[in-house]
């Protein structure tokens, strides 16, 4: 089991996540715990993704504390369901992306291959919080120091972050965002 914890940047009154992976038959099991702040709203959130063993997301279930509920489904290979319906706008993502955890860039992370300056171009689930709305979003990961430091880029933001990671493959850092406490 791996347990990680993360406060917001600018101080641990802004944001706080608890995230346990546990082995759970023949999948992975991450649930976490997230309170934190969006545009100077409060929310809580806590989620829950059955994963492959090869890290791509078969299942998501979000909840935030104001009684919004998103419920997610993957064949791993692009098919999506949201809600009990497939969305055709996911079709070319295999990754989630919940905006207020560093941890569902360990998905892509852990799923591809990385030599050094291997680039990645990926489509995710983008899912905004507190809202809960789904949309598709481009993304690229290069491999600064396969294993320790990745770049991410938010392709249709223009965002860019370098990612250190424990041996995991679990954010340590995220410049700006997220800082690792446990």
């Amino acid at each position: 089991m791996s347990v990680a914890r993360w406060r917001a940047w600018e101080g641990s009154d802004a944001g706080l996540e608890h995230l346990e992976i546990r082995p759970d038959g023949d999948h992975l099991l991450a649930e976490g715990l997230v309170v934190g702040s969006q545009d100077g709203q409060p929310f809580g959130l806590d989620y829950r993704l059955v994963l492959d063993r090869a890290w791509r997301i078969r299942e998501a279930g979000l909840r935030t504390a104001a009684g919004r509920t998103l419920q997610l489904t993957s064949d791993g290979a692009g098919l999506w369901t949201v809600n009990g319906h497939v969305d055709e706008t996911l079709v070319r993502c295999i990754d989630l992306d919940i905006q207020a955890t560093p941890f569902t860039n360990t998905l892509p992370i852990r799923r591809l291959r990385w030599g050094p300056g291997t680039v990645n171009p990926i489509e995710v689930a983008y899912i905004a919080v507190p809202s809960l709305t789904v949309t598709p979003a481009r993304q690229r990961y290069t491999a600064l120091a396969p294993g320790s430091l990745y770049r991410f880029e938010g392709l249709d933001t223009g965002f860019t972050a370098d990612l250190p990671v424990d041996q995991d493959g679990l954010v340590l850092d995220y410049q700006g965002l997220f800082r690792r406490i446990l």
